[in-house]
């Protein structure tokens, strides 16, 4: 007899990880409180049928309704398992017997009164089988039935029972046995049958079996069936239910661990080499990284039942999710998920099964989500990226001002006391968080002393910049970015066309650490590109392209900083500018000018003006009107008063033919 059958349960106490509803059923049983009509649901092999038998027998005990039958009357000897069975009590199977006249025959019968027993006990399996018709054919019956009637409906899908048949009854939903309540009867099972069995046979039982206690049962009656003097061994099980070899789940797991390609596909060759179903390999390696994922999550997850697995795999385990990030186990469960999907009714399963292996191993193919985060994850366990920032250099001094935002602050060079008073030098000042506009101090009007010949400055002394830091390891250099610049400008396009249209006169000037600089020859478009919303577009994009983020800068300038424009000079500054290169002046009192009639320079109150437009269509203001001394003034006038000499206004044409008579002596031919 098989062991399922050999064991099943004549009492509700023998019921094994159904608490939940044989306390309740039989307290009400004990307090004679019995329903017309009960609805037992749950997976298949939970002990539906089998609580509904023991209900039966309950109900027409000789010392009952009781929650434990005698065993010695005739009502339980006969409804025993293994019994002849009662007149009394009938099992229909639904998924034969469903219609509506098999349904109109179960109600005529239901009428008549018991013939030995204290109900009349119908148990309908598979109840979700029995069409709308049939159930509107019960339907009344069910409603209102004999004082002696009882109906029992075991089903799979409680949903598919009618409604109005559901709410008629006392539902009592069953569940699958968790690991540990499995692993216990399993033991007990064997010890009662006398066969030693290997303690790491009963995890790949429980697996196979799925939780339901007939199914694991059925599995086990077939390694026992075939099991030796030595009893059911590991290699025997493994080869019977064709799991996959721990050791080659360790070796995939391993593989994966260190992104090591080769051992990976080299176990998923000896996978096939074994014979095993490339489907078979994917679900078992899905499990393991299942239980990997809450190793990671609870470190004592086998001692609290959670995984249920023999104390050195259990170890193995342990070191294994150590190694392996949360991140990039949930991304390997997913591809195994959809995997496993795309191998259903798939013509050639184990390219399939590579196709997923390579996929865990190039997270940089992938542009999702997870990907992205396998990646990061990476970054941060690499001890060289940990360590880089702590050892990076200082930030170099470029020759171009780097810009964060629009808004930046203007000093005052200090003035050397030997030169006059000149306008305040414009001097772009690190950003800081919040822009500050330009403060107005007011001063006193200061005369200039008298002018002094002025020597011609000596050239600053140019010191070279330090070279610019590194990139950060696991970054892109400013090579890598300039090659994949048209993908980035691809992926802003996405986001927002007019901050690609502004990065269309931007370059890549460098990358420091974790900023990238880019160089626009324009300053205001410079000064636009690291606004907020401009700046998170960008570095969305860089994001997508490299897998990481990057600050974004900006100067101004292709290349090496473009200089800044300078205000007007003042007139003795074009004098000093002008000495060495001959000047030449366009009229005579200009000559005779010396450096002591320069005119004065702007007051010192006034606001300098900036660089550049704000935008660039925008003309700014006028330019400073020429100052003039009185010599030129009445230069011009004098200019202005002269006659003007009468100019030859005759058309052209007659003043070549004049030309041609009085040269040449050419007279017109008349037509």
């Amino acid at each position: 007899m098989a062991l399922y059958r050999k064991y099943r349960p004549a009492t509700f106490a023998e019921v094994v990880g159904q608490e939940h509803v044989t306390e309740p059923l039989s307290t009400a049983l004990d307090a004679g409180r019995v329903n017309h009509a009960y609805l037992f649901s749950g997976p298949r092999g939970c002990g539906k049928t089998s609580s509904a038998r023991i209900l039966a027998r309950s109900l027409n005990c000789a010392e009952g309704p009781t929650s434990t039958p005698c065993g010695v009357c005739g009502s339980c000897v006969a409804l025993a398992p293994g019994g002849p069975g009662n007149l009394d009590v009938i099992e229909l199977d639904a998924a034969s017997h469903g219609g509506v006249d098999d349904t109109r025959e179960l109600r005529d019968r239901a009428f008549f009164s018991p013939a030995e027993s204290r109900y009349r006990v119908f148990i309908v399996d598979e109840a979700h089988m029995v069409t709308t018709q049939g159930f509107n054919a019960l339907l009344k019956i069910v409603e209102e039935p004999p004082e002696h009637l009882i109906f029992i409906f075991a089903t799979t899908e409680p949903d598919k029972v009618l409604p109005t048949i559901r709410s008629r009854t006392h539902h009592y939903p069953f569940r699958l046995l968790p690991p540990l309540t499995m692993k216990g009867l399993l033991q007990r099972i064997c010890a009662q049958e006398n066969v030693p069995v290997a303690d790491p046979v009963y995890p790949l039982v429980i697996r196979a079996g799925g939780g339901s206690p007939r199914d694991s049962l059925s599995i086990l009656d077939q390694l026992l069936a075939g099991a030796g003097e030595e009893g059911v061994t590991y290699a025997r099980a493994l080869a019977l239910l064709g799991v996959t070899e721990i050791a080659l789940i360790d070796e995939a797991v391993d593989a994966l661990a260190v992104s090591d390609g080769g051992a990976l596909f080299g176990a998923v060759d000896k996978v096939m080499e074994a014979g095993h179903d490339p489907r078979r390999f994917a679900v078992d390696l899905l499990e393991r990284i299942r239980d990997l994922i809450l190793l990671r999550a609870v470190p004592d997850a086998g001692e609290r039942g959670l995984v249920d697995a023999p104390v050195d795999v259990l170890e193995r385990m342990k070191d294994e999710a150590s190694r392996i990030g949360p991140a990039t186990l949930t991304r390997y469960a997913e591809l195994l998920h959809a995997g496993l999907t795309e191998m259903r009714g798939a013509t050639a399963p184990r390219l399939l099964l590579e196709v997923i292996c390579a996929r865990m191993l190039l997270p940089s193919a992938s542009d999702a989500e997870s990907a992205v985060l396998q990646r990061i994850e990476r970054l941060e366990q690499n001890p060289v990226a940990r360590s880089a920032p702590a050892a990076s250099a200082p930030a170099p001094a470029t020759d171009a001002p780097v810009i964060r935002r629009r808004s930046v602050e203007r000093e005052e060079p200090p003035k050397p006391a030997s030169t006059p008073v000149q306008p305040p030098a414009q001097q772009v000042q690190p950003v800081q968080e919040k822009p500050v506009p330009p403060r107005v101090v007011a001063r006193p009007r200061v005369e200039p002393p008298p002018a002094e010949p002025v020597a011609a400055a000596p050239p600053a002394q140019q010191v070279p910049p330090p070279p610019a830091a590194p990139p950060a390891p696991g970054r892109p250099d400013a090579d890598a970015v300039r090659a994949a610049w048209a993908q980035v400008r691809a992926k802003v396009r996405e986001r927002s066309k007019i901050v690609e249209v502004m990065l269309s006169g931007a370059t890549v000037a460098e990358v420091r650490g974790e900023s990238i600089v880019l160089a626009h020859e324009s300053r205001p478009l410079a000064a636009r590109l690291v606004e907020p919303r401009n700046a998170e577009v960008i570095r969305d994009a860089l994001r997508a392209v490299f897998g990481v983020d990057f600050e974004v800068l900006s100067a101004a300038g292709a290349g090496p900083a473009a200089p800044a424009a300078k205000p007007a000079r003042s007139q003795p500054q074009r004098s000093a500018a002008r000495e060495g290169g001959g000047p030449r002046y366009s009229r005579p009192s200009q000559e005779r000018k010396g450096p002591a009639q320069a005119a004065p320079p702007p007051p010192e109150d006034e606001v300098p003006l900036p660089d550049g437009p704000d935008y660039p269509d925008d003309p700014g203001p006028p330019p400073d009107p020429a100052v003039t001394t009185a010599a030129e003034e009445e230069e011009m006038l004098a200019a202005a008063v002269q006659p003007v000499e009468n100019a030859d206004r005759r058309d052209p044409d007659d003043v070549a033919l004049a030309l041609l008579q009085a040269e040449l002596g050419a007279k017109p031919i008349d037509g």
